[in-house]
C-alpha cells in the first residue's frame, strides 16, 4: 500500500494547499483593504473571493489557538455569537499546530517552504532539537524561516498593521519568524485585545489579534472537559463584544490554527521502551501526533518504515520524507530547509500517541489534549465572517 493509500485508509486527510486554507486568510485580509499586491506568492484576490471576506477599510483576523472546528460545531450552544456569525471551514497545514500554522497563516507557505516543521524539530546545526514555540535551540528566526512575511511585506507599503498579543511575545522566535512587522501592542487580556481592537478598527489598515486560552485548557483539561466550555464562553462573549463596536467600515474574521483530540485512555507507544521503535533512530522530533524521525547514519528509512508501520498498524501512516511531500502534505520542499524533516515521519490516527520520555518532559507526556496530525478533528477550523449592519 501507497503512503498516501495508507492516510486514506486510516481516516486522515491532506490539506487544501491553494484553496481553502490557513494560508489564503491574510492574504484574502489584505486584498479586502487593498493591499494585496504585498502578497507575491499567491493571488491574494482570488483567496478573498474564495473565502468570502468582503472589502473593507479596515479587517480584524482573530485567531484562536486550539479551536478546530469539529470542537466548536460540537459545543455550538454554548457560543451562540460564533454560531451567527457567517461560517465554513477550512484546513490547517501539516502538522497541525501552532507553530506550524502561525507560520502558514504568516507568510502564506506551507512549511515545506518555511521550514517550520513542527513543535520540535533538529536543528541541522546542532543535531540537537530546536523548540519552535519557545525558540530554544533554534538559530535566528529571520535566518530560520526564509520566505517573505506578509504583515511586514504590507507595512513596507504604507499600510497601518497592528499586532494584539501577550507582551512576552513581542519580539519573540516565532513571532520574528512567522508574524513580524508593524506595530506590536501587549495587552495580557482578551478584554484588553478586543479594547485595542475597536479603537483602532476605525483607521485603514489589518489587525492580528492572537488568543491562546483555549489551547492552553484544551492541552491541560481535554476540550471536553468543562473549562474548556468556560474558556469557549468568555471568547464567544469577547468576539460578540468586539463586534458591536466595529465600525461599518470594518469587518471581523475568526479563525483558528489547528483542532485537538482528547487522548485519555487512547493507544500510546513510548519509543524509549520499544526496541522496534527505537532501532536505527537517533533523534525523535515533532510532537505526539507527528512524529519526525531522524535515522543513524547508514539506516535505511523504508526499513523503518515498515518496521514503524507494523508496530502501530491502524493507528498510523508512516512515510519516507520523500512519501510525505509526494503526497503534498507539506508543500513543496526547499532544500535549504529539508534536513528539518525527518527521514521518515509519522502522521497518527484515531486518538492514539507516540512520546519518547528520554526527551520529551514529564509535563508534555501528561497532556489530555493534543494535535499535530491529519484528522478531521485536527485539520479543520473554523472560518467565521461578520460584516457590521
Amino acid at each position: 500500500m501507497t503512503f498516501e493509500a495508507r492516510l486514506a485508509a486510516v481516516g486522515l486527510e491532506k490539506p487544501d494547499y491553494g484553496g481553502r486554507e490557513l494560508g489564503a486568510v491574510l492574504p484574502a485580509a489584505l486584498a479586502a483593504v487593498g493591499a494585496g499586491h504585498a502578497v507575491r506568492s499567491r493571488n491574494a484576490d482570488a483567496d478573498r473571493v474564495r473565502l468570502g471576506i468582503p472589502r473593507a477599510k479596515h479587517v480584524i483576523v482573530a485567531v484562536v489557538d486550539g479551536l478546530g472546528h469539529q470542537q466548536l460545531d460540537a459545543r455550538r450552544g454554548h457560543a451562540p455569537f460564533l454560531r451567527s456569525m457567517v461560517s465554513g471551514s477550512i484546513t490547517a497545514g501539516f502538522p497541525t499546530t501552532t507553530a506550524t500554522s502561525l507560520a502558514l497563516f504568516g507568510t502564506a507557505e506551507p512549511a515545506g517552504r518555511t521550514g517550520m516543521a513542527g513543535y520540535s524539530v533538529r536543528n541541522p546545526r546542532t543535531g540537537g532539537l530546536a523548540n519552535l514555540v519557545s525558540w530554544e535551540g533554534a538559530y535566528r528566526a529571520e535566518e530560520w524561516q526564509p520566505r517573505p512575511v506578509l504583515l511586514e511585506e504590507a507595512a513596507r507599503e504604507g499600510l497601518t498593521v497592528t499586532t494584539l498579543g501577550q507582551a512576552r511575545f513581542a519580539g519573540s522566535g516565532l513571532t520574528q519568524a512567522a508574524l513580524r512587522g508593524g506595530d506590536f501592542i501587549g495587552a495580557e487580556r482578551l478584554a484588553d485585545r478586543v479594547d485595542v481592537a475597536a479603537g483602532i478598527a476605525g483607521r485603514p489598515g489589518v489587525s492580528y489579534l492572537y488568543w491562546g486560552e483555549i489551547d492552553k485548557v484544551g492541552h491541560h483539561r481535554g476540550w471536553g472537559s468543562g473549562e474548556w466550555v468556560a474558556a469557549l464562553e468568555d471568547a464567544d462573549a469577547e468576539f460578540k463584544r468586539l463586534a458591536r463596536s466595529l465600525p461599518k467600515d470594518a469587518v471581523l474574521v475568526v479563525t483558528a490554527d489547528h483542532g485537538m483530540l482528547d487522548v485519555t485512555g487512547a493507544p500510546r507507544w513510548d519509543v524509549a521502551d520499544e526496541p522496534g521503535l527505537a532501532q536505527d533512530v537517533e533523534l525523535v522530533a515533532g510532537e505526539q501526533r507527528a512524529v519526525h524521525l531522524h535515522l543513524t547514519a547508514g539506516a535505511d528509512p523504508d526499513a523503518v518504515v515498515a518496521r514503524w508501520q507494523d508496530i502501530l498498524g491502524t493507528h498510523a501512516a508512516v512515510g519516507t520524507r520523500e512519501d510525505v511531500v509526494a503526497a503534498g502534505l507539506v508543500g513543496p520542499l526547499d532544500d535549504a530547509v529539508a534536513a528539518r524533516f525527518g527521514d521518515v515521519i509519522v502522521a497518527m490516527a484515531g486518538r492514539a500517541t507516540v512520546v519518547d520520555s528520554r526527551t520529551q518532559t514529564p509535563q508534555s507526556l501528561q497532556l489530555i489534549g493534543v494535535h499535530g496530525s491529519l484528522t478531521p478533528e485536527e485539520l479543520h477550523v473554523p472560518l467565521l465572517t461578520i460584516v457590521p449592519d
